[in-house]
């Protein structure tokens, strides 16, 4: 049964594979949660059962540490798939886990740094004649610039990228300096498989286009060919572990700590939103399907205007 789930997951429902493996662990542990109670079948499982599952992710055991609440909201949340799944298919004739709800998450504020400290990130991606010092600063650029996920860029193709007819990509930065950046566009396969086209701005075209023209060629030499946009040291895709460490050690170079690819994209949302930009623009650009999810992006900015108006405003202080 639960391998028959987890397929439907992944071609009726499109989950990612991140997304499919943490299902797959979750769900393994509930199985033995479920075995260890003498239950065989999910037809046998009670509300009680599942109730049980839930506090035992919470208080954790000898093999499994306790859970936070959004990873036990997570675990929750997979169990209930499951059940509607086999009430569905008919294998069971109940839903026992339908009315247990997942712990309340409290809600954390998206941590963004400052748009000086961005530019002290970027300009710490090594020396410029370097080819792997100019893919990082175009990865990190393309990441910053478009709010993209880490999965989203890494997986990225040549082809994703395009400019405007009147430019060949590839072409050497400076050129036509005074083209509408909004002209270049990238296009990013979100969760779920969802695409969505996201504007190049100037900076992210020309730091892709020193890479493109400088630095991928001879890196690609090392490899096999892959339409891959950013490439590892040995000419093959990029891997997120290889894009964080690339982060990491730009983050270190210029004196920041705790910066991490998420935090990049909460920065270009935040800053979106400084600068006055629609929060429903934010949601299309983030490729979030309910508006919902960006408003917390908000927040800061709210808690930021409460700042100012603090420092600035002779009537604010008591």
């Amino acid at each position: 049964m639960l391998s028959s789930y987890l397929a439907h997951l992944a071609v009726e429902r499109g989950l990612s594979a991140n997304t499919l493996a943490s299902y797959r662990r979750d769900l393994r542990r509930y199985i033995e949660h479920l075995e260890a109670r003498g239950l065989a079948t999910l037809a046998d499982v009670a509300e009680g059962d599942v109730v049980a599952f839930l506090a035992a992710l919470r208080e954790g055991d000898d093999h499994h540490p306790a859970l936070v609440a959004s990873s036990a909201a997570r675990a929750v949340s997979a169990v209930r798939g499951l059940h509607r799944f086999a009430l569905r298919e008919g294998v069971s004739g109940h839903d026992p886990a339908h009315d247990v709800r997942p712990p309340r998450q409290m809600r954390r504020l998206p941590k963004a740094i400052s748009v000086a400290d961005v530019e002290r990130l970027l300009a710490a991606c090594g020396p410029e004649d370097s080819p792997l010092a100019l893919r990082n600063r175009a990865l990190l650029e393309v990441l910053y610039g478009t709010g993209a996920r880490i999965s989203e860029a890494v997986g990225l193709a040549v082809d994703d990228v395009s400019h405007d007819p009147g430019q060949e990509i590839g072409q050497e930065p400076g050129q036509d300096s005074d083209q509408d950046p909004g002209e270049d566009q990238v296009r990013l396969r979100g969760k779920g498989g969802r695409m969505r086209i996201v504007p190049l701005g100037r900076y992210a075209r020309r730091a892709l286009d020193a890479y493109l023209v400088r630095a991928r060629p001879s890196i690609a030499a090392h490899g096999r060919g892959t339409p891959a946009l950013f490439l590892n040291a040995r000419g093959g895709r990029l891997t997120r572990q290889g894009a964080w460490e690339v982060l990491q050690a730009a983050a270190e170079r210029a004196g920041l700590s705790g910066v991490s690819p998420h935090m990049l994209r909460h920065s270009f949302a935040t800053h979106l939103l400084d600068g006055g930009a629609d929060v429903r623009v934010v949601q299309e650009l983030l490729g979030h399907a309910s508006v919902t999810t960006t408003q917390v992006y908000t927040l800061v900015t709210v808690d930021r205007l409460r700042e100012v108006y603090a420092a600035a405003h002779p009537r604010a202080l008591n």
